[in-house]
């Protein structure tokens, strides 16, 4: 098999050859937010099947495109569905998208997620950016033989998430009126969700949120030297005392009801930014 970096230099090849964009912000959409491609002014959509070394988006709600366009002035490259780990996919799989943005001209990376909130101030729907996050997992996506090549072996991830368009999104939610507020993010593999015990263990050592996504594109992207910026949208309450069951649909509904804020809250952040 070829290397990790040669994979990432065909696969950006053949999207280059799909469209003349040149994206400078990355956009990753999770389960229920795959409607933001009403705000963008699209040149190309590639489906990921079409795509030399993608995975396959296997979840409900993801599309599984690669669109091209641009917001204002600004071009992008949406990733219309995620891959995640309990999918059967290595985290080099997961997080492959990450490296081909960064080889197609990506520096900033926005992520959106659907995750279960453990913070007793949130509600369902409550817009949360990621300020930190817990790894509960024992993985990392940079396990294995380096290549320099592609970032620094021990990246610090003393402040993977950027404080910079954390405040510039809340300075233009407070102008949209959009209620957002700061939380930990804690990643577990899933795809069960998770026991009164598991909540409130994660909730005792720090976190807010709790979701099966986001954590390895991250570091990766860390590696990668993305600024970064993570939107949690929380879809259910995970508070011990009062915890009730939830399905994959009631998850959808909620994030779909919220999507159109954050996509609000995305397109003005990136129509602002030149």
């Amino acid at each position: 098999m070829s290397s990790l970096y040669d994979r990432i230099k065909e696969t950006a090849k053949y999207l280059k050859s799909q469209t003349e964009i040149i994206p400078e912000v990355g956009v990753i959409l999770g389960t229920g937010l795959g409607n933001f491609r009403d705000v963008v002014n699209a040149d190309a959509v590639v489906d990921y099947s079409e795509i030399p070394n993608f995975a396959k988006s296997t979840v409900e709600s993801h599309k599984g495109n690669l669109l091209f366009g641009d917001i204002g002035n600004t071009n992008v490259v949406v990733m219309e569905g995620r891959f995640h780990y309990y999918e059967g996919y290595t985290l080099e799989e997961v997080t492959f998208p990450i490296r081909v943005m960064k080889e197609l001209g990506v520096k900033k990376l926005i992520i959106t997620n659907a995750a279960g909130g453990m913070n007793a101030s949130y509600q369902k729907g409550s817009i949360i950016l990621i300020d930190d996050h817990i790894n509960l997992t024992g993985l990392n996506p940079l396990i294995g033989v380096s290549d320099e090549r592609l970032g620094c072996r021990f990246p610090d991830m003393c402040a993977p998430y950027s404080d910079s368009m954390m405040k510039a999104l809340e300075v233009i939610a407070d102008e949209e009126g959009i209620d957002v507020t700061r939380g930990v993010y804690a990643w577990v593999t899933g795809p069960c969700l998770e026991t009164r015990a598991e909540y409130k263990f994660m909730n005792n050592a720090g976190a807010d949120l709790v979701g099966m996504s986001t954590v390895p594109e991250v570091i990766v992207g860390v590696q990668c030297e993305l600024e970064i910026l993570g939107i949690s949208c929380v879809t259910d309450l995970c508070i011990p005392s009062a915890l009730h069951p939830v399905n994959i649909q009631e998850i959808i509904k909620v994030a779909e009801e919220t999507g159109p804020k954050i996509d609000r809250l995305i397109r003005n952040y990136i129509e602002q930014m030149n």
